[in-house]
């Protein structure tokens, strides 16, 4: 697209990449309104969250769980500088699944770790592309038993990446994994190796789901 055609389409008032997610999430959730987090004061503003927001939709494919979706990766609001890119800003939001158990709902941990990984991202400058993988340095979620220490970075079975007025997006899905599956990972980080891991997880969990209790 290009800055006339931007100019003549969107005004200032439009949040044009945040639409475009949007449009996407419809898709595949047309008769859902999400739960949505937002900080309570802009990061621009002195705020400590770097993310505008994160949208946790209810999934029962596959097994029931919840499925969250950042806004702050990528160029949400109007910007000429911004029109017809190759990539919109960093170029991908996150997303990640979560096994609902029937007797625990607590989220807000899950938009925590999304927010320190976008401060990462926004620190050092360095971004995350497809099989990359970190350490979560200790268990994912404190305070709770669980084995899932580790993320790799994989295209979202569903959302994939769209073509926004401010360049691609790609949905970078983050997937559990355990200790021991971190460790083989990181004698041999090659991104073959992560992909192996990836499809071996596949095969009995397609979309990729996190289950806490998975050892």
């Amino acid at each position: 697209m290009n800055i006339t055609d931007y100019q003549k389409q969107f005004t200032e008032e439009d949040a044009v990449g945040w639409d475009a997610i949007d449009a996407e999430l419809l898709k595949v959730y047309p008769d859902q309104k999400p739960k949505h987090f937002a900080p309570i004061l802009h990061y621009a503003l002195g705020g400590g969250e770097p993310l505008d927001g994160i949208s946790v939709y209810k999934s029962d494919k596959q097994t029931s769980h919840f499925h969250f979706v950042t806004y702050g990766f990528s160029e949400l609001y109007y910007n000429e500088k911004s029109a017809g890119g190759d990539f919109s800003k960093c170029g991908f939001e996150l997303t990640f699944r979560l096994k609902k158990e029937s007797d625990d709902d607590n989220i807000n941990w899950v938009c925590n770790l999304l927010q320190n990984i976008a401060k990462y991202v926004f620190t050092s400058g360095k971004w995350f592309e497809e099989f990359h993988f970190i350490p979560a340095n200790g268990p994912i979620r404190s305070d709770f038993e669980t084995d899932i220490t580790a993320l790799p970075f994989v295209q979202d079975p569903e959302l994939g990446k769209i073509q926004t007025p401010h360049g691609e997006v790609t949905f970078l899905q983050m997937v559990g994994l355990t200790t021991e599956e971190y460790e083989l990972l990181k004698e041999n980080p090659k991104t073959y190796e992560t992909e192996k891991t990836i499809e071996k997880l596949k095969a009995n969990n397609e979309l990729l789901i996190t289950d806490l209790s998975r050892k």
